[in-house]
């Protein structure tokens, strides 16, 4: 889209004679402008030159890219907004010039376009979508909510992306070597991934599933979380002497790194949201986060590495205990949260008649936690045995052990409580359990060594 026509031009051509017609136009919105016609202007197409490549120089111009990012930040799209829609006319594509210079000329393109000719056809994806914003279509019209799971391949260098309803895979987001953590933002828009190969938290698009910035850590990352609110993302730092990095989700920016008691394997944030909790296994400590001040509220140490933990309510919603899972320890412990102390231990049963799986272990015989929405039930991993238990809340009684697979690893459970899903990462896929059964329906072929899983609802499918 190189070398439009001078803005006095299309000023003078297209847009003055169109302020002189009385009737109503739509608005044209700023959100859908961000989030589906930016990646338009970014986008590499097979012997054509990007058009951010030209405008960032050119006419009209774009905002130059910072260095190592992958698409603008806020205040850079409002200036691109702000230039762009003066060459769309509201609700007439057939004028805007945004859509007709790149557009082929026996489509009812202009007659010349320095940037070239990107489509053929009116019926070009990418061409609706322009349409569609000119049209006045907003986000909401546009996105609908959908459930998904999302399954990293710890020996892979993608995601795969599990609908619950049909548990098959709809989808996988490409190209983060190394993928390890990996969170859903609140308002279902984005996926947080930590990107062990380049050591930065990729931000997905949840829509297209495509990777669209890549924010530069402080240290090589491990798992990932974000605020209830949705606008810090917390980083956990597997790297010597350790730390918790903060990054402010509107811009993109990595603000705070804040130092811990060693390297951090997980960190999460606390269901009432006021603590990010992050564990070392080098330190056999838990450092808990205030996360209105982002500094460092309290650290308790117990006698061996902190892998993954969960969190038990009270009635008021706040933190009454934290679940954790130790190294070489075949269980869990519990610790009061405001006493600061661990109060329980448990060890998972042996299974009668079933070999102990010791090959692989990493130091972790038990690597997975979750806890049903309602509260009432969590789940366990057991790598000894190739299964998952389940015991009742807040009871820790032991309701059943059930054979997954080769190495389990991660848990989660989808906002209807319905099913949990273990990654298995020694059979390469993810296994679907039914709670209220107590049985395992499946098992969903995946990529490399899947490990680190999330659900939730992501804003995905178009409603056009």
């Amino acid at each position: 889209m190189t070398a439009f026509v001078s803005h006095a031009c299309l000023l003078a051509l297209t847009i003055v004679p169109v302020l002189a017609q009385n009737r109503p136009r739509p608005a044209l919105d700023y959100a859908f402008f961000k989030d589906r016609v930016q990646p338009i202007l970014l986008d590499k197409r097979p012997g054509h030159a990007r058009c951010v490549t030209c405008h960032q120089h050119g006419s009209p111009p774009l905002e130059p890219l910072a260095a190592g990012a992958a698409i603008w930040n806020e205040e850079q799209s409002r200036k691109n907004f702000a230039i762009w829609k003066m060459f769309a006319v509201p609700g007439q594509p057939e004028k805007s010039p945004l859509l007709l210079h790149p557009l082929a000329r026996e489509a009812g393109g202009d007659r010349f376009h320095a940037g070239g000719k990107h489509w053929k056809s009116r019926s070009d994806p990418e061409w609706q979508t322009l349409a569609g914003w000119v049209r006045g279509q907003t986000m909401g019209a546009n996105r609908a909510a959908a459930v998904r799971v999302l399954q990293t391949n710890a020996a892979g260098d993608n995601v795969h992306v599990i609908d619950p309803a049909t548990n098959r895979v709809v989808g996988i987001i490409e190209d983060i070597e190394v993928p390890h953590g990996i969170t859903i933002a609140p308002d279902g828009t984005r996926i947080y991934i930590t990107d062990e190969a380049l050591r930065t938290l990729d931000v997905v698009d949840a829509k297209t599933l495509k990777v669209f910035q890549r924010i530069p850590l402080s240290g090589r990352p491990n798992n990932v979380d974000v605020s209830r609110d949705g606008s810090k993302v917390y980083v956990g730092i597997r790297q010597a002497p350790g730390a918790v990095d903060v990054i402010d989700a509107k811009s993109f920016k990595n603000v705070k790194s804040v130092p811990v008691k060693g390297e951090i394997h997980n960190v999460y944030v606390t269901p009432d949201g006021k603590y990010a909790v992050a564990g070392s296994i080098a330190a056999s400590a838990i450092s808990v986060i205030d996360t209105s001040t982002d500094a460092l509220a309290w650290t308790l140490t117990l006698d061996a590495g902190i892998r993954p933990m969960a969190f038990t309510r009270n009635k008021d919603g706040s933190t009454k205990e934290i679940i954790v899972q130790l190294s070489n320890f075949h269980g869990f412990v519990v610790v009061d949260f405001a006493a600061r102390k661990e109060v329980r231990r448990i060890t998972l049963p042996d299974v009668p008649g079933h070999e102990k799986e010791t090959q692989g272990l990493q130091g972790s015989p038990s690597h997975g936690l979750a806890i049903t929405p309602d509260g009432k039930m969590l789940w366990a991993t057991s790598k000894y045995y190739d299964s998952v238990a389940a015991y009742s809340l807040p009871d820790y009684q032991l309701l059943k052990v059930i054979p997954v697979g080769l190495h389990p690893e991660w848990l989660t459970i989808p906002p209807d409580g319905r099913q949990l899903y273990v990654a298995i990462a020694g059979d390469d896929a993810t296994a679907v359990v039914d709670i209220r059964k107590m049985e395992l329906v499946k098992k969903i072929p995946v990529g490399a060594v899947p490990k680190r899983n999330a659900s939730g609802t992501l804003l995905t499918a178009s409603s056009n």
